[in-house]
């Protein structure tokens, strides 16, 4: 393997390691929740550190997913249970090595990675009101909306003739 490849396997394992402490603390300083609870509280910083990160790699926000089929920058890779879920992220992760493999799309990697992540935190957010207490009111039906917005507003006009 490169050197290059080395490290990122490396990010990668200290990641997973961090990430399953994480998830460990979180089921302990919320025992009293369910699994579930716990699970969509970690997805939640997992959602808004991914797009932060996917934000702040964005090289040219004139056209955010060019130049397109580029190899990735090192700012774009440097920092990097339910169906729906799982789906989720199989899908991204599919996407994300088959460009990390091929050397190309860095670009629309993150992009990718923009557009999966930005509706995550009010999806979480939506199912973890309901179990603390707050189903039917306005604060979930402010985390729905919100949901709605990101799709007809951010991801949707994201999808224009320069994608296509």
């Amino acid at each position: 393997m490169e050197e290059e490849q080395i490290r990122v396997v490396k990010i990668i394992v200290i990641g997973v390691i961090l990430w399953g402490v994480s998830f460990i603390l979180t089921r302990r300083i919320f025992s009293s929740y369910s699994f579930d609870f716990s699970n969509r509280l970690l997805s939640t910083v997992h959602a808004t550190v991914a797009v932060t990160l996917a934000t702040l790699s964005v090289q040219d926000w004139s056209c955010p997913v060019c130049p397109r089929a580029s190899k990735p920058s090192p700012q774009q890779f440097d920092q990097v249970i339910s169906m729906d879920n799982a789906v989720h992220h199989f899908v991204s992760i599919l996407g994300f090595v088959a460009g990390f493999a091929y050397q190309k799309s860095g670009s629309e990697i993150i992009a990718t990675l923009w557009i999966a992540e930005i509706s995550s935190p009010f999806y979480h957010l939506r199912e973890i009101l309901k179990e603390i207490g707050y189903r039917d009111t306005s604060v979930n039906l402010a985390a729905d909306v919100s949901i709605c917005y990101t799709f007809n507003f951010v991801f949707l006009p994201f999808l224009n003739d320069k994608l296509l």
